[in-house]
């Protein structure tokens, strides 16, 4: 059961924010006192934090900034704010998503199931024939050979090997993509597409990936 840590000074706020995700099977932990948010953040046993920008004394930016110097989980900020600004700097410091308040509930429980699931993928070490694939190292490891991956043609090989056997079409591919924060226009999928094919073939596999024209790739 994943836990959540909340980093909102509205108190009424946060009863609500509380209730709404324990009511959705998560494991809620709030910060109550504000003195020293970011030690708070960085000990708190949590899969993911809502983090406030607008919070007494240093803001969720600064927050953010910080605690990325010493851990990677998944933060998604929350603000009354509208401007772009404070997303463009969300993001660029980190933030694995960004919404504003006030927010529709059923919205805000995809967005954080879409984070968590992000982050799970990353953590796991999956098998391809006799090759290990580490998300969070960004490599595929043979034997004492190790190919590293970019962080685009990981995200494109973790989704044909999820759905390994099956036709993956190049809109599915460009929706993660763009889920993840990556965009990519359809000749740099093509050129992604290919360094991948050329690292599997390193490692030994060259008929990897299968182009079905029209249809999409199949990993085999």
């Amino acid at each position: 059961m994943n836990r959540i840590l909340i980093v909102e000074d509205d108190m009424t706020l946060g009863e609500e924010l509380s209730i709404l995700l324990q009511n959705a099977g998560y494991l809620v932990e709030r910060v109550m006192d504000f003195g020293d948010v970011l030690s708070q953040m960085i000990s708190a046993d949590a899969d993911l934090i809502l983090l406030d920008i607008s919070l007494p004394g240093e803001n969720g930016e600064v927050l953010l900034q910080k605690y990325r110097k010493e851990k990677d989980i998944p933060i998604i900020m929350l603000t009354s704010r509208t401007g772009d600004m404070d997303e463009v700097l969300s993001m660029s410091y980190g933030a694995d998503d960004y919404i504003t308040k006030p927010y529709n509930p059923t919205i805000l429980l995809l967005r954080i199931s879409a984070v968590l699931k992000r982050s799970a993928r990353k953590e796991q070490t999956q098998i391809y024939r006799d090759i290990q694939v580490s998300a969070v190292k960004g490599s595929l490891v043979k034997e004492d050979l190790e190919v590293v991956l970019t962080k685009n043609e990981m995200i494109i090989f973790q989704v044909l090997l999820e759905h390994q056997g099956e036709i993956v079409s190049r809109d599915d591919l460009m929706t993660t993509l763009w889920d993840n924060d990556e965009f990519l226009n359809d000749n740099a999928l093509s050129v992604n597409i290919s360094r991948l094919r050329s690292k599997l073939s390193d490692l030994g596999i060259p008929d990897a990936i299968e182009t079905r024209k029209k249809q999409g790739y199949l990993l085999k």
